[in-house]
Parts: structure tokens; sequence; C-alpha cells
């Protein structure tokens, strides 16, 4: 069974820096297309940012491109998304997400498997 856990949300300023951590176990994680996903409460949840499995293509959201960054380290199963320059509009539940399929994708029904979610805050 596929896990993943999310870390290192929290409550911030704006123009602050987080960065989000995702540990996955279970499966095969550099056969995974990872993404990261965001949704506010009565909307529904979007695509922020997504990484084949060894880096070779990173697409982001336009909302978030140059300020936010992923990574993923397939020695350790991880995938982390490093936020700067933090806005209000970027407070939501935070979602990592694997697809079981090399292939970046940005619907929410192409990930099968899903964190619970980290709370990112930001405040003006």
């Amino acid at each position: 069974q596929v896990r993943l856990v999310e870390s290192g949300g929290g409550s911030v300023q704006a123009g602050d820096s987080l960065r989000l951590s995702c540990a996955v176990s279970g499966g095969t994680f550099s056969s995974y297309a990872m993404g990261w996903f965001r949704q506010v409460p009565g909307r529904e949840r979007t695509f922020v940012v997504g990484i084949t499995p060894y880096g070779s293509t990173i697409t982001y959201a336009d909302s978030v491109k140059g300020r936010f960054t992923i990574s993923r380290d397939n020695a350790k199963n991880t995938v982390s998304l490093q936020m700067n320059s933090l806005k209000p509009e970027d407070t939501a539940l935070y979602y990592c997400a694997a697809r079981n399929s090399p292939q970046l994708l940005r619907r929410l029904v192409d990930y099968a498997y899903w964190g619970q979610g980290t709370q990112v805050t930001v405040s003006s």
C-alpha cells in the first residue's frame, strides 16, 4: 500500500517562506510522477506543481511560477516544495499526490495516491 505523509505547513507572514515535504512509503517511488495540489474550503482542489520521476520535466501553475520550487529525492522517497514570497492567496490545505505513471498530468483524477494534507496560512 502506498502512503504519503506531508509535513512542514504552518502560519507565516506575507513574504515569508515555507518548505513542505512529502514522505512516500510503499510502491516504487522512482516510477511515480508526483504533484502538489492545494485546496481552500468551499473550492475545488487545484494543481500547484508536478514533477516527473527523475525531475526531467516540471510544470508549475502560473500563480506560483518564480516563487515555488519542487524537488524530489528518489533515494529518500521524498518530494519537497519550497515556497518563497508567500502571499495571503497561497493560504490553503496542501496535498501531495502520486501518479502511478511517469507521465506528468495536472488533473486530480490522474493521481492515485494522496496524503492527508498540511495547512499553510499566510497572513498579510
